[in-house]
């Protein structure tokens, strides 16, 4: 549901704009996708007020916050993709308005790739902002902590613990039936969300124990059902935990412990905990990720921000350390001290 509600969100955008300039979207050529791309880039988002603070502005309530590189990068490949399925229909006009870059569309792809090097993705678009790459973004161990103390019921802290040891997407974990979860074996199955097949993914035991406290103490408020959700609302009438109130429940116990984590920063978090072990393979790290190319997973070999600064702060320590305990040789013999002192200086033996 994220991904359709993303796709609506940018077609929306789109239909807004052709809307402004009264253009049918059958219409639309190539200026308007250019105009379009160029005012994703500064005009920004349009900034609507709450209606309990109608008055209260934000740190962009000038011109509104600006679209990331990922969000316009995003949106053209929505509207390249529409466009390219209604020429193929032909409901739609013979030449897309959001084409690929002319460099691209005139070589076959992957021409003059060494067949040893990764391949790399040939498609551009023309009005395709260039996405700067971004390391995922973990937890530090001592933020977790914070926010997993401020967690006030046992659902909420088996969600969190099944969350940092299996790596399952927020949705993904959400999908799971009661009869899903084997304390037996440790294993929690899930419903991928690209392929939608169900993966059994390995877990925590204090997962399980926060699980098996949440289950006493919602034993006679949830249904009971083999293929009934495992994860309910705590409020009656129990209803199916949706991802927006998991999203919200995170978010409240970040505004508890005043972290600014996120939930899908506790896949990245998992992801970085199972590539540090040495005794994993990353091939078992890609499986239990869902991830369809290797390279993906290897964005987690990169060391975290935290760990190289411990890792640097006790290289420095270290090296005070021997300086300290560091001794001058004494001078050789045949040589008086009294002489290399008027030679070199009094501090230089």
């Amino acid at each position: 549901m994220a991904t359709a509600r993303s796709y609506g969100i940018d077609m929306l955008r789109w239909f807004r704009f052709l809307w402004a300039v009264k253009v049918p979207w059958d219409r639309a050529s190539r200026i308007e996708a250019r105009d379009f791309s160029r005012w994703l880039q500064v005009a920004g988002q349009p900034r609507r007020p709450h209606w309990r603070r109608p008055s209260e502005t934000g740190r962009w309530a000038a011109g509104g916050k600006p679209y990331a590189p990922s969000v316009r990068a995003h949106s053209e490949t929505v509207l390249r993709a529409f466009y390219d399925f209604h020429r193929d229909i032909g409901t739609g006009p013979v030449l897309n308005p959001f084409p690929l870059d002319r460099g691209r569309r005139g070589r076959r792809a992957h021409a003059h790739r060494n067949p040893m090097d990764p391949a790399r993705n040939e498609r551009a678009g023309l009005y395709r902002p260039r996405v700067p790459k971004r390391v995922p973004r973990s937890v530090p161990d001592e933020e977790f902590n914070e926010i997993f103390a401020r967690l006030p019921s046992h659902r909420d802290r088996a969600l969190v613990a099944f969350y940092v040891s299996t790596g399952a997407r927020a949705s993904e974990l959400l999908s799971t039936w009661q009869s899903g979860a084997d304390p037996g074996s440790q294993l929690i199955s899930v419903v991928r969300k690209g392929t939608g097949e169900v993966q059994e993914l390995p877990a925590s035991t204090d997962a399980f124990v926060w699980l098996r406290l949440y289950q006493l103490e919602m034993d006679d408020a949830i249904p009971r059902g083999h293929r009934l959700p495992l994860w309910w609302t705590l409020r009656s009438p129990s209803r199916p935990l949706t991802y927006h109130a998991v999203h919200r429940m995170f978010e409240r116990a970040n505004a508890k412990a005043g972290t600014s984590a996120t939930l899908h920063a506790l896949r990245h978090t998992a992801a970085y905990r199972m590539s540090e072990d040495p005794s994993l393979p990353l091939t078992d790290v890609q499986f239990v990720l869902g991830h369809a190319q290797l390279t993906t997973t290897q964005l987690y070999l990169t060391p975290r921000k935290e760990v190289v600064i411990r890792r640097l702060l006790a290289h420095h320590a270290e090296q005070r350390r021997q300086a300290a305990g560091r001794v001058a040789p004494p001078p050789a013999a045949g040589y008086r001290p009294e002489s290399l002192d008027v030679l070199f200086g009094a501090g230089a033996r």
